[in-house]
């Protein structure tokens, strides 16, 4: 089957038609009648070569990221010490590893081994700031338990105080 040409042969303002097609059929608007396409250029990285650059696990192969996981770890025992000081034995044990934590990562940071600083400094606050409050804690209550020593007694022989039992009759 012919294909229709609706201008008998001759391009659409009258020239004759370039009948010059490049390898995937489509004509050349801009090459003269009866010269072939020429190739593409050539890239100034030379023939052959992929213009794009390598995947990143390709060009980063045996190269280690930043090292942030003593300030994560400080950052989240330091909210969970600062929220919690009130169960205060485990909150001065996640404190310490805070505070701990926390310096380790800023020293991390500053030798330029990790990229987040700033989480262990705020780790660090977090953490230093609710194990002083559990530490406050808990010496008010073992202080308080401490001059409570002889435990509930019997009243004393003679006195109006009713003691800490009730006997209902």
């Amino acid at each position: 089957m012919t294909e229709y040409d609706p201008y008998g042969g001759r391009g659409r303002w009258g020239a004759p038609a370039a009948h010059t097609h490049d390898s995937y059929g489509y004509a050349n608007p801009y090459a003269p009648p009866g010269e072939p396409v020429p190739p593409p250029p050539v890239g100034p990285e030379g023939p052959g070569v992929f213009p794009y650059p390598a995947y990143a696990w390709a060009a980063g192969y045996g190269k280690s990221g930043p090292r942030n996981g003593f300030g994560v770890a400080s950052l989240i025992l330091g909210i969970v010490t600062a929220v919690g000081f009130l169960l205060w034995p485990f909150a001065i044990v996640t404190g310490v590893l805070a505070v701990v934590f926390g310096v380790l990562g800023r020293r991390r940071a500053n030798r330029s081994a990790a990229t987040n600083g700033g989480q262990a400094l705020a780790g660090f606050i977090c953490g230093l700031g609710g194990l002083i409050l559990a530490v406050l804690l808990a010496v008010v209550f073992l202080v308080g338990r401490v001059g409570d020593d002889d435990g509930p007694s019997d009243p004393e022989p003679g006195s109006d105080e009713p003691g800490y039992s009730i006997v209902l009759r």
